[in-house]
């Protein structure tokens, strides 16, 4: 469910100072080698490839090892946002990013951890219904991270929204005392809030390569806050929201697809039906 959405606004700091941003790796030869998303100048995922034909892909890198909470918006988060821009939020978040236009988006979501390989893993999935497994390691696509699956809906016959929560370390990373204390109060009624920078990729095989051919729009929010709230809201399987903070310009969508995310994001969850 979407709680509400906002105006475009630019946020962040130029990329130099910023604690995240958006890179580009090359080749020797001057062409891209892959998308990274940074944390203190150490790459931290590789992201989707640049030709939009490759799958989906958000992979974890051994240098992916730190939370970007703000300790003075604890108490403020622990509680239920009811507006994008309640508090200050938005701006608060703004000073860890890097200059660009965002999208904000509240959300309500009630997250399933998965576990890569086994069920619910969209890799080992739906990913590989369309397009088969890698040819060259014989696998599906890794992501060396568990994730939270929370909302699927169809964007239309020909393309369907998978939508993903990302830790920036495991949940197994996670202090366990804490975990418990969010899991109580979400028992008793609390909603918390967790931050997201998200992006949005579409992606579709080459023609005529799959058997199940359709564009996967993968919504992937990469968690600023709220690590131990997530893991809470997954063991009693209850809601939690998220301040997500589109990064436009920054995924494998055009900005006419970006605008689309809060009416796609109110349509009832609905999963895609597999090809036989």
């Amino acid at each position: 469910m979407i709680i509400t959405s906002g105006a475009p606004r630019t946020l962040g700091l130029p990329a130099s100072e910023a604690r995240l941003r958006f890179d580009t790796e090359f080749h020797e030869t001057g062409g891209p080698r892959r998308r990274l998303l940074m944390v203190d100048d150490d790459p931290a995922f590789e992201l989707s490839f640049y030709c939009g034909t490759c799958p989906l892909l958000f992979r974890r890198l051994e240098t992916s090892r730190q939370k970007l909470s703000l300790e003075d918006l604890q108490e403020r988060l622990t509680g239920t946002l009811d507006d994008v821009d309640d508090g200050g939020v938005i701006d608060a978040f703004g000073t860890l990013l890097p200059q660009g236009e965002y999208l904000p988006l509240l959300l309500s979501v009630e997250p399933r951890l998965v576990v890569p390989g086994r069920e619910g893993d969209y890799f080992s999935g739906e990913q590989v219904l369309t397009w088969g497994i890698d040819q060259f390691w014989g696998l599906p696509e890794y992501p060396h991270t568990p994730y939270y699956r929370t909302f699927e809906t169809a964007v239309d016959a020909d393309a369907h929204l998978y939508e993903f929560v990302v830790p920036m370390v495991a949940p197994t990373w996670n202090d366990r005392e804490r975990v418990e204390e969010y899991a109580t109060l979400m028992e008793q009624g609390t909603v918390p809030t967790a931050v997201a920078i998200s992006t949005l990729d579409l992606c579709e095989p080459a023609a005529g390569m799959p058997v199940d051919q359709y564009q996967h729009w993968g919504l992937t929010h990469f968690l600023l806050d709220g690590h131990h709230k997530l893991e809470a809201a997954a063991t009693v399987d209850r809601p939690v929201r998220i301040l997500s903070l589109l990064a436009l310009g920054e995924g494998l969508a055009g900005a006419e697809d970006c605008v689309r995310l809060p009416t796609l994001r109110a349509r009832p969850r609905s999963a895609r039906a597999s090809v036989t």
